[in-house]
């Protein structure tokens, strides 16, 4: 099958036409976003990848409706986002985005079902129903036994896992990551990363990172390269079969051997 033949098969999660935000600084105007143009496709890990101050977090906020473009076209699940009002915005953030946060943004007087279970809770779920979605997914992230852990008596690995699992709870479309990684240390953040491209894999779900790292970026199957609000160069790369498998047998030693070291540790106390 060839490459143009795959294109047309990818479903469209995210088109971006001729985008421009741009801000009145007294008599300046400043291009925060610059004539962006491309698409992203469903089942794709995507990076927005910039140094600060390249436009990558606006990006974001206008791909999430959160911010309103000067002009241009935002397509996102088939919806044209710069024509909905703030409450249309709202209802369909709900029902279609999950968000990833640098900061985890959990309730600490919450445990891990509880805040997993959160944003079902705005839907009206019942609460046996959301707090057995919630369980399913916090074992997805390889959380079995931290389930009724408090978020303040968690890791920061392990918040960030409570996260992506409150994220994939309510079925998104796509779900919108802001340097989730920024306040991990390197071998979580590794960690992290494997756990995210692993369910993009699984659950063919649509992600789309923010990074000013180029190295993180490399773990996305696209990196979207920003500089002063434009789009420099989209790269690609091609993660093997073979090379997810070894991720997953790694994740799943470094499990075992962390439920190891916490059953000896148990031991003594």
């Amino acid at each position: 099958m060839g490459e143009q033949q795959k294109e047309r098969q990818r479903a469209p999660m995210i088109r971006v036409k001729n985008l421009y935000k741009i801000y009145e600084v007294g008599t300046n105007k400043v291009y925060a976003l610059n004539g962006v143009d491309f698409t992203m496709y469903k089942g794709e890990f995507c990076a927005i990848v910039g140094p600060s101050g390249s436009g990558k977090s606006t990006l974001l906020n206008m791909l999430a409706g959160l911010e309103k473009p000067t002009k241009g076209e935002i397509i996102v699940a088939g919806k044209h986002m710069e024509r909905m009002n703030e409450n249309e915005l709202v209802a369909f953030r709900r029902e279609n985005v999950g968000f990833i946060f640098q900061s985890y943004n959990l309730l600490k007087t919450m445990n891990a079902v509880e805040n997993v279970a959160l944003p079902l809770s705005f839907r009206g779920v019942p609460k046996r129903i959301r707090n057995e979605k919630a369980q399913k997914y916090l074992k997805l992230v390889g959380l079995e036994k931290q389930m009724k852990h408090m978020a303040n008596a968690m890791s920061g690995g392990q918040q960030q896992r409570v996260g992506i699992a409150r994220a994939l709870v309510v079925d998104p479309k796509i779900i919108f990551a802001d340097e989730p990684t920024g306040n991990l240390d390197s071998k979580t953040t590794m960690e992290i990363l494997k756990l995210m491209r692993r369910i993009v894999r699984e659950q063919n779900q649509t992600l789309v990172m923010v990074t000013h790292d180029n190295h993180l970026a490399t773990f996305a199957d696209r990196q979207f390269h920003i500089v002063d609000g434009k789009i420099l160069k989209i790269e690609e790369q091609h993660h093997s079969d073979l090379e997810e498998e070894n991720i997953e047998k790694t994740e799943k030693r470094e499990n075992e051997e962390a439920e190891g070291r916490a059953g000896e540790d148990e031991k003594h106390i």
